[in-house]
């Protein structure tokens, strides 16, 4: 059954720029499908468009009838009085009615009232009441706040005087409480922190319903969805699987569509050749030649298909980096923090030496930023030192982004801030997607994502030994993501950054702070080493380290190998499987030729493209297998041969 149908979309706001351009595509009944694609290229207008919020130019969306349709990023209007509990419990609004209800029957009934009809319709509720959760109420509402992280206190707070991530994670727990049929997640981990994101996700996997998620976060949605619907220039682009296999299969459609770019460029410059030759032949009257040239630049004109695709530049910066001497970056020293009467962190002693990256992580409010501002020395600390090395330069992107003039345009603030001349100034914030008329706009006008990406390109510029990141990522899209990562990857300095996002922390953690309880766990090692151990239970104290690598065996002797049967009949069989294990493979590959062409022609029927990628993975294993096959005969051919 199709939940949502998307069909000719079409919506402009400038003319002649359309943001979405005939967009079409389904969502069936249970589907986890993410909706991807850079800022600005119309996602949250489709999402306003679903909800009726704004109108389409063209096409329509038919969401299927009789199914509760849920927007996370919406936050309704609720009375000025209302609690974070009343805001969770219009939730139970239909299940509250019933209660009322079957209340005055049961009155009544008390009263002497005994009419069959009474007695059937407190029945007919009290069922209702029952598959509907209505004795589950409490437990259902403290579960979900729990795993959203709404203690108490919040719950009990105005639900107006809430920040707007409160808000958002407040909205969130209602619409999970509602058991809403379409989930509709904008941007859902932007203001959890990791805890509740696990939670989150575990949460989906057991959801029954219909997700439709817009995330920037990789790592949710490599766990959340199962398939990716891109929009690019307007369109729909299907990958039927999660985001990793949508980033594989994104390049390498690239690559197979610039190929044939290529094979058709070379062609028509081939005929082109030819015509020209047929022309200048024709001017000696031939009229049959010059009827052949005519037709052959008919032929060329029709052999122009395809467009050169288009790839975004790459942002080809990196942090300047200053050489480091001596191996003591940082020390903190018996270091505690504490606000309102609440500690942070109590008598934490840390040590950094030269070449480590630092992952800062723990839940909302543990102190993880105010332990960075420490250290940056714009907080002090309550008891405790913090020393750092005498070569040591720090640079630093905070969370909130601030400048002192916001009313200059981006071109004055890097000549006022860098002392640079013009056209270094334009380079630079050309590097960094700032071009043409955009750097002449006042920095108060940037969105929050763009002014990381400025005050990026102005941190880039120092020489730095120690770089800290405080969420670098928020606000950003993948590609900027992308981006950023590519630009730590080349700085070999030290590294200390909070994050939420699970997908940069994997990649640059080779040591991780969990920041919980008043207390610092220090864990020397990878993330997912940090994950294994916890899963594992082996981090109990402050300072913890990664298992020693290795089974049981690693200390023994090597197991004794054995040696493999010899197979009867010499070379001879051995060279004939060979043979028609290469010969199956090639059968294999055209087939797998002959059904990407397929599905090319078929790139705009959602139907028939569904029926294709499924004989392509099963092509795709048949093909992984007869490989392999071969791969093992070739290696025994090559040994008996020895």
């Amino acid at each position: 059954m199709i939940d949502i149908s998307v069909s000719g979309l079409v919506k402009e706001f400038e003319v002649g720029k359309k943001i979405l351009d005939g967009l079409t595509f389904q969502v069936d009944s249970g589907e986890r499908v993410g909706l991807l694609g850079p800022n600005g290229c119309g996602k949250t207008t489709f999402l306003r468009i679903l909800t009726g919020e704004v109108h389409p130019d063209e096409g329509e969306i038919v969401v299927a009838p009789n199914k509760r349709l849920g927007l996370i990023s919406q936050i309704p209007v609720y009375p000025a009085l209302y609690t974070v509990e009343d805001v969770l419990d219009t939730a139970f609004e239909p299940l509250h009615r019933m209660e009322e209800e079957m209340s005055e029957l049961s009155r009544r009934m008390e009263n002497g009232e005994s009419d069959p009809a009474l007695l059937s319709r407190y029945d007919k509720l009290s069922a209702a009441f029952q598959v509907g959760g209505g004795y589950e109420m409490d437990t259902n509402k403290n579960k979900v706040c729990g795993g959203l992280s709404i203690p108490q206190d919040m719950r009990e707070r105005p639900f107006d005087m809430l920040s707007g991530g409160e808000k958002t994670r407040v909205n969130l727990a209602r619409l999970i409480l509602e058991d809403t049929d379409i989930l509709l997640l904008d941007e859902p981990t932007n203001h959890l922190d990791l805890r509740a994101t696990e939670w989150l996700e575990e949460y989906l996997e057991k959801f029954k319903g219909t997700v439709l998620a817009v995330s920037h976060d990789r790592w949710f949605l490599d766990k959340v969805v199962r398939r990716v619907v891109e929009i690019q220039e307007g369109k729909a682009e299907f990958y039927s699987g999660n985001y990793s296999f949508y980033a594989v299969e994104k390049e390498r459609r690239y690559e197979e569509k610039l190929k044939q770019y290529e094979k058709e460029q070379a062609k028509i410059q081939q005929l082109e050749k030819a015509a020209e030759q047929l022309r200048i032949w024709a001017y000696s009257g031939n009229d049959k030649i010059f009827k052949r040239a005519q037709s052959m630049e008919k032929r060329i004109e029709r052999m122009r298909t395809t467009d050169k695709p288009k790839k975004d530049r790459k942002m080809s910066v990196r942090f300047g980096e200053r050489e480091f001497r001596g191996d003591e970056v940082l020390s903190v020293k018996g270091l505690s923090k504490g606000f309102g009467g609440r500690t942070l962190f109590d008598r934490v002693d840390l040590e950094v030496e030269g070449g480590e990256r630092i992952a800062l992580l723990g839940d909302n409010g543990a102190g993880k930023s105010t332990l960075i501002k420490i250290i940056m020395g714009e907080e002090e600390p309550d008891s405790g030192k913090i020393r750092r090395g005498p070569t040591v330069k720090v640079g630093y992107l905070p969370q909130i982004i601030h400048f002192d003039h916001p009313e200059r345009t981006l071109v004055d603030t890097m000549l006022y801030d860098l002392d640079c001349t013009a056209q270094t100034a334009r380079n630079r914030l050309a590097s960094f997607k700032f071009r043409g008329e955009d750097v002449f706009k006042p920095v108060s006008a940037l969105s929050g994502g763009e002014q990381s990406r400025l005050r990026l390109c102005m941190l880039m510029d120092s020489k730095i030994s120690l770089l800290i990141l405080d969420e670098p990522t928020n606000h950003l899209d993948i590609q900027s993501r992308e981006w950023i990562e590519e630009a730590v990857e080349e700085y070999e300095g030290n590294l200390l950054f909070v994050s939420h996002d699970r997908y940069f922390i994997d990649r640059f953690a080779t040591r991780v702070w969990m920041l919980e309880g008043g207390k610092i766990t220090d864990f020397k090692g990878t993330y997912q080493e940090y994950l294994e151990a916890k899963e594992k239970g082996r981090l109990n104290g402050e300072n913890a380290a990664p298992a020693p690598r290795g089974g049981p065996s690693a200390k023994g002797a090597p197991p004794e190998k054995k040696d493999k049967p010899k197979r009867p009949g010499g070379t001879k069989n051995l060279e004939k499987e060979v043979g028609a294990a290469e010969r199956a493979a090639g059968a294999a590959e055209e087939r797998m030729y002959d059904l990407e062409q397929e599905i090319q022609e078929a790139s705009a029927d959602y139907l028939k493209l569904q029926e294709l990628y499924q004989r392509r993975e099963a092509l795709e294993d048949e093909l992984a297998h007869l490989y392999a096959t071969w791969e093992r005969l070739a290696a025994e051919l090559e040994e008996a041969r020895g």
